[in-house]
């Protein structure tokens, strides 16, 4: 059969240039859209003098609600030690001074950069239990909800280095870490989504999300870590516990994981070295805030 030229004849190439030129506007409008939310969400923090990126439409009793759930659900999962016990009791008088100081530490870093303090923490239903656990570890939820697992007695050794983890615990509350956290993995799901309608293949998807997650998730997480252990610092000081703890806390620390701990650029938290050289830089500042305002004599 004669082919006949001048029917209208479908060609690979001008299909290909239409899928690259559709593919090219799905990838624009949501590159677009994370523009525009990455920049209509920034808010500045008080306690840090920068921006940051938190959903507006996050309110702060939708973040205590969702740290009550999840707190909840780890105490029906790990029981928590009897309060009597000694451990209890120390954790929570050593909790109890540092939420004392909580409002004055937060104007004074406020102050530090010429704004006033939010004072996000005073809707805070503080409450702090031990959980029997070889983890050498603790954390302080949205709304004031912490708990110290007992693995961690034995690397701090004494209370100035519990404050200092504690310290550091509550500062990821009080900066709205989570609540940061949460607006970063919606940008991730909107570079998940325009990855898959875009028609880009599994290994390029993947490929894609590895980038942003070296060069921007990673990063960012690391820069939460060093936030938290300033705010953290200066809070144990002001509570009048000894913020030098911090750097043999540390080395303590690295011994308890052997020393093998992931390469900085692919973990969430700094490496035991450079979280040590930043705390020996933040300690002057830190002996600082203990003379302004702990009451008790140095």
């Amino acid at each position: 059969m004669r082919q006949d030229p001048f029917s209208r004849q479908s060609d690979p190439r001008r299909r290909n240039r239409r899928g690259g030129g559709l593919r090219l506007w799905i990838l624009l409008l949501f590159a677009g859209y994370g523009v525009f939310y990455y920049f209509s969400n920034q808010v500045e923090d008080p306690v840090t003098g920068q921006k940051v990126l938190i959903d507006r439409n996050l309110s702060a009793d939708d973040e205590k609600a969702l740290g009550l759930e999840a707190y909840q659900q780890i105490l029906q999962q790990e029981r928590p030690v009897d309060p009597s016990l000694p451990i209890a009791r120390e954790v929570q008088s050593i909790a109890d001074r540092l939420i004392a100081k909580v409002d004055v530490v937060e104007a004074a870093l406020a102050a530090e950069h010429g704004m006033q303090p939010t004072r996000f923490s005073q809707s805070f239903d503080w409450e702090v239990n031990v959980i029997e656990s070889e983890q050498a570890n603790a954390f302080c939820l949205p709304g004031g909800k912490m708990a110290v697992y007992t693995g961690l007695v034995p690397v701090a050794q004494n209370e100035d280095a519990m404050a200092v983890v504690m310290g550091h615990e509550i500062a990821h509350a009080l900066l709205r870490h989570g609540a940061q956290r949460m607006a970063q993995q919606r940008l991730s799901q909107v570079g998940q989504m325009a990855g898959a309608m875009s028609g880009m293949d599994p290994q390029q998807q993947q490929m894609v999300m590895a980038a942003m997650g070296y060069g921007y998730l990673l990063p960012y997480a690391r820069k939460h870590e060093t936030e938290a252990d300033e705010v953290g610092l200066m809070l144990a000081a002001a509570a009048c516990f000894d913020p030098r703890e911090a750097v043999p806390l540390w080395e303590r620390m690295g011994e308890a994981s052997g020393r093998q701990a992931q390469p900085e650029f692919s973990s969430t938290h700094p490496n035991p070295g450079t979280r040590i050289q930043n705390l020996q830089a933040m300690m002057p500042r830190a002996l600082e805030y203990r003379e302004r305002f702990c009451e008790q004599p140095m």
